[in-house]
């Protein structure tokens, strides 16, 4: 029996009736999403992703965000960078430096570069790393997967992943080695958008990309990252809708995982295509406001590809997540490979300048928000009885 998933949930809904949705909301159904603070599911973040609320309620929105993050998160950011590990990808997609026809130097860290990058993050104060690659499942199999992860983890406490789909078998064996999220971005929802974008290799399936955050589920993994690529599809507020639709599935089906949820937009590339919507800088906090008032839990992130005056502006919206000193190619930090960016990034401040930034302003920097002793099953030293317990504090005393 096939197990069940996002997908027939999904193909229930209509692209331009989701539209046509978010264009009806009223004043009325913007003041109600307000004043719910997120308890009325996706219907209410139509209406604070509507243009109606862009154009009356922004600064209302932007309170209310700010509220709900410092009661959920206090004042923490936490930071992380990606360790870029391959640039080898079989697709062809027109928005990114990484696809398959750029005729560009290609690059995959061996072991001895892999450990010479990781030197170069961990003097930089990083705990948290995130290990990209392009999509080459010849190049960047699970045994290299499994390897990466296991010349890491004694250095890094916290591991997450950005690479092509896999098989829940395949997450299940990475987590057993030290993996702790995934990130898998849909890009766009629209089914026609999607197949015009992404020209070949596996990374057309669009049913397979939309049922990885499933397979992440059942495999038990403590964190599963969502979003979509603005700029690829003209009706960015629909993208938006259906990412907070398939969260809301996601939160109420595998309830003890948790997620965040990312905003990129189309940054320059080799092979660059022309965004078919520029989505403004009030736009963008309009998507944080919204998304945080939906979902008070969710991880908010934003990356180097934003300029460093734009992060500092949204950092009280509901942002929890930074990267810092971002590296976009493989042996970008130490091994100095000759190879393409993915993307060119925008904040190109050192990962203390951010650290001092965040503090000057008030903020708990954070470097490590997990441990390997959280994954143990039972404690490291043994618990005292209740015998043992009043002997010690017989001798305290």
């Amino acid at each position: 029996m096939k197990s069940h998933s996002y997908l027939p949930l999904f193909n229930e809904l209509e692209w331009r009736g989701i539209t046509t949705l978010i264009d009806s909301m009223t004043r009325q159904d913007v003041e109600l999403a307000l004043h719910r603070k997120g308890s009325g599911g996706v219907k209410d973040f139509a209406a604070l992703i509507s243009a109606v609320a862009s154009q009356e309620y922004l600064e209302q929105m932007a309170i209310l965000s700010n509220r709900l993050t410092e009661q959920r998160f206090g004042k923490a950011i936490r930071l992380f960078a990606p360790l870029y590990l391959s640039n080898e990808c079989n697709n062809v997609c027109d928005y990114c430096g990484f696809s398959l026809g750029n005729k560009i130097p290609r690059k995959t860290l061996n072991q001895a570069e892999i450990i010479k990058e990781a030197g170069a993050l961990k003097k930089k104060g990083f705990e948290h790393i995130l290990l990209v690659t392009g999509e080459s499942a010849q190049v960047v199999d699970l045994a290299y997967l499994k390897e990466a992860l296991a010349i890491l983890n004694p250095f890094f406490p916290n591991l997450s992943i950005e690479v092509q789909p896999l098989h829940q078998e395949e997450y299940e064996i990475l987590i057993a080695n030290g993996l702790q999220s995934v990130l898998v971005y849909q890009e766009t929802y629209d089914r026609a958008s999607y197949a015009s974008h992404h020209l070949k290799g596996k990374k057309r399936n669009f049913d397979w990309r939309l049922e990885t955050a499933d397979r992440l589920g059942r495999a038990k993994i403590k964190k599963i990252g969502l979003g979509c690529l603005y700029g690829l599809t003209k009706d960015w507020r629909t993208d938006a809708y259906f990412a907070a639709h398939h969260l809301s599935y996601l939160e109420k089906r595998y309830w003890q995982t948790s997620y965040s949820m990312s905003f990129p937009r189309l940054r320059p590339c080799e092979g660059e295509t022309a965004p078919a919507v520029a989505l403004g800088d009030r736009d963008l906090v309009q998507l944080l406001c919204a998304f945080r008032i939906f979902s008070h839990e969710l991880e908010l992130s934003i990356s180097t590809r934003e300029s460093s005056d734009l992060r500092e502006h949204l950092l009280p919206l509901g942002v929890t997540t930074l990267s810092a000193g971002s590296k976009t190619n493989p042996g970008g930090y130490a091994v100095e490979a000759e190879s393409l960016e993915q993307f060119e990034i925008s904040d190109d401040r050192s990962p203390q300048e951010i650290f001092n930034l965040l503090q000057s302003k008030g903020y708990d920097p954070v470097w490590k928000d997990w441990d390997h002793s959280y994954n143990l099953t039972t404690p490291k030293t043994p618990i005292l009885s209740p015998v043992e317990n009043h002997s010690t504090k017989a001798v305290m005393r």
